[in-house]
């Protein structure tokens, strides 16, 4: 893999409470599967993102198992009901044990 995977995520900062809201994430990956070859005829060592993790203020709200078969650069969107402010903490996780977080914040009101 050639970049270091870049998280995103699109979110609205402030809901009203009961309001639901859609967050969409993406992660620039190149999603390697193990089964190319290099310029010297070496494979290159599969790497994918095989799990999302969307908590907020530390639970779980949306989880995510991803297989070889997903996209490059996964997009992934889904809804949510703010009843409270707090805190996002999106985790991808590599098969290489590596984690990917960023957070984002919401404020209710």
């Amino acid at each position: 893999m050639t970049a270091k995977p870049i998280p995103k995520v699109r979110l609205q900062a402030q809901a009203k409470a009961g309001e639901i809201i859609e967050i969409k994430t993406l992660i620039a990956h190149e999603m390697e599967s193990g089964q190319r070859k290099d310029v010297s005829g070496q494979i290159i060592p599969r790497k994918i993102i095989n799990r999302f993790i969307a908590a907020f203020n530390g639970k779980p709200v949306f989880e995510a198992e991803w297989h070889p078969a997903i996209s490059a650069n996964p997009y992934q969107s889904f809804f949510f009901k703010a009843v409270e402010s707090g805190e996002f903490t999106f985790t991808w996780k590599d098969d290489d044990g590596s984690e990917h977080v960023t957070v984002n914040k919401l404020t209710v009101a």
